[in-house]
């Protein structure tokens, strides 16, 4: 499959200022093949090392090269005897892969940063972004690049899945004209496959081999699992419990209204105190997306959270297709895409795919008299941009009209998610669902023409 991150990596590869790399992301979103790829097509070899714990406890056999010495050509050269390849300076890529098992490992980036940046060194690891958030003081603060790795994006499951035209008419919209009907249904049809298989590697690629929708959920099925087993391999005794009841409260709290997270679904009379440290565990393990609530006054958008309210949205549309237990059948006709679990899917489709485009993660907005609420608040350049998400073509924005009037002049722009064709009327921008992925590029032409 073609990536979009390979050119995040050409761009690192070719950087004067590079530094170790490590890439973030959820297990299973394709971290290790990517830098295997990267490897074979951009360097002359690739050394593979995995510093996975062979068992609980029991560390990888590469793991002593890192922990006898913190020479970075010792090391290397360890690792070139241990692997039978040469490392050569710029013409070998080195991926320690898991390398969340092996702090000693985390901590020689910073020699290979310091003594030998002429080495091209990448890292990965499912749960690294929990390895981080647990980080002693030892770790390599300022001596490591950071690179965050998602499930396919609606861009790349067209190409996938042999429908590399309709992206590339995509890639070229760069004005407000109104999709062609020609295109704009086929690319609703391809928006039903996605949002039945997400972008999960291994299940997009069953269905461009199989098209058979049961061999896709066994794969979903298996992912699912192989997260209760991290939960309990890396989370510990005290923490699997509360990781399982969080995490599969997740679809009862989509199908909520308003979608605020409560945390009585979690477990009846359950706390914040008790169960928020299993949220921060799966918003670090990048199983979840966090969106907090935020009064929409200003920026930075962090200085105006409210920490008390928030929403969990899951990492895959797919993914929490299956852990809803809903047929792919539901999306396959009519307006079922976009009526479906209350707007749920829509929702965590649209923060799935403008997530990625922002340094800043998006919030949400309420009010309580009158009742009204925007789903997604944005920063753009110096702007808050609000943007509401409607699983239909009928569409009403009154939540967005009333945001606008409280905001006055701070809010430039308004954005409608929707079954709606592309259009610019007024501060209205309409972006089709299929275009979500590009909505940070609207926003901007948008913002641009004033």
């Amino acid at each position: 499959m073609e990536r979009d991150v390979l050119h995040k990596l050409d761009s690192w590869r070719g950087s004067p200022f590079r530094k170790p790399l490590m890439i973030k992301g959820a297990r299973q979103v394709g971290k290790t093949w990517v830098l295997r790829e990267f490897g074979r097509t951009r360097y002359r070899n690739c050394v593979y090392v995995s510093l996975e714990e062979i068992a609980p406890g029991v560390p990888s056999e590469y793991a002593q090269l890192f922990s006898q010495t913190r020479d970075p050509r010792r090391i290397l050269s360890n690792l070139s005897l241990a692997t039978g390849q040469p490392i050569d300076p710029g013409e070998t890529l080195i991926v320690l892969d898991e390398i969340q098992d092996c702090p000693a490992a985390i901590g020689a980036l910073k020699y290979f940063c310091d003594e030998a940046p002429e080495y091209h060194v990448a890292c990965a690891g499912s749960l690294l972004g929990v390895r981080l958030a647990r980080a002693s003081s030892s770790f390599p603060v300022g001596k490591v690049e950071f690179l965050e790795m998602c499930p396919l994006t609606f861009s790349e499951f067209l190409r996938a899945v042999g429908a590399g035209n309709l992206d590339e008419f995509v890639r070229q919209i760069d004005d407000f004209s109104p999709v062609p009907d020609l295109f704009s249904h086929q690319l609703v049809e391809r928006l039903r496959q996605f949002f039945s298989t997400g972008g999960m590697p291994e299940a997009v690629l069953r269905w461009t081999q199989t098209g058979n929708m049961n061999v896709v959920d066994k794969v979903l099925s298996d992912l699912l699992d192989s997260y209760e087993r991290d939960f309990a391999k890396h989370g510990g005794g005290a923490l699997f419990a509360k990781l399982s009841l969080v995490w599969h409260s997740l679809p009862a709290q989509l199908a909520r209204e308003n979608k605020k997270f409560v945390w009585g679904l979690v477990r009846e009379g359950a706390r914040a105190r008790e169960y928020e440290d299993a949220v921060e565990w799966l918003v670090d393990a990048g199983l979840a997306e966090r969106v907090r609530l935020n009064s929409g006054k200003g920026i930075p958008l962090s200085a105006y959270d409210d920490p008390s309210a928030f929403k969990v949205y899951c990492l895959d549309v797919g993914l929490l297709r299956r852990m809803s237990r809903l047929s792919s059948s539901a999306f396959a006709m009519g307006d079922a895409l976009f009526s479906e679990f209350k707007g749920a899917f829509a929702e965590n489709y649209a923060l799935q795919a403008i997530a990625p485009q922002l340094d800043v993660t998006p919030r949400y907005w309420t009010n309580d008299k009158p009742r009204h609420e925007v789903d997604l608040l944005v920063q753009a350049g110096n702007a808050v941009v609000p943007i509401e998400v409607k699983s239909g073509v009928s569409v009403d924005s009154p939540s967005l009209r009333y945001y606008a009037r409280k905001h006055g002049e701070s809010t430039p722009l308004r954005v409608r998610l929707s079954a709606r064709n592309l259009s610019l009327d007024g501060d209205l921008l309409n972006i089709p669902l299929y275009l979500a992925h590009r909505s940070h590029e609207f926003i901007e032409l948008a913002l641009e023409r004033g």
